[in-house]
């Protein structure tokens, strides 16, 4: 992957990350089960530490 397709998912992944932290909040007001949606912003989260360190191994 090229730096520039990294940054670019980055960037997409933060977008999606924003918009399913608003979905949670929604489902917790008014009482739904936010536990699947929070495992997709548990993997976001992985992914966005792995392209990261992609990142950091591209500028070395």
């Amino acid at each position: 992957m090229k730096r520039e397709e990294i940054e670019q998912r980055i960037t997409d992944l933060k977008a999606d990350y924003v918009r399913v932290q608003s979905d949670i909040e929604k489902l917790q007001s008014v009482g739904g089960n936010a536990k699947p949606t929070e495992k997709v912003l548990d993997n976001i989260e992985s992914e966005l530490k792995e392209l990261r360190r992609k990142l950091r191994e591209a500028s070395s």
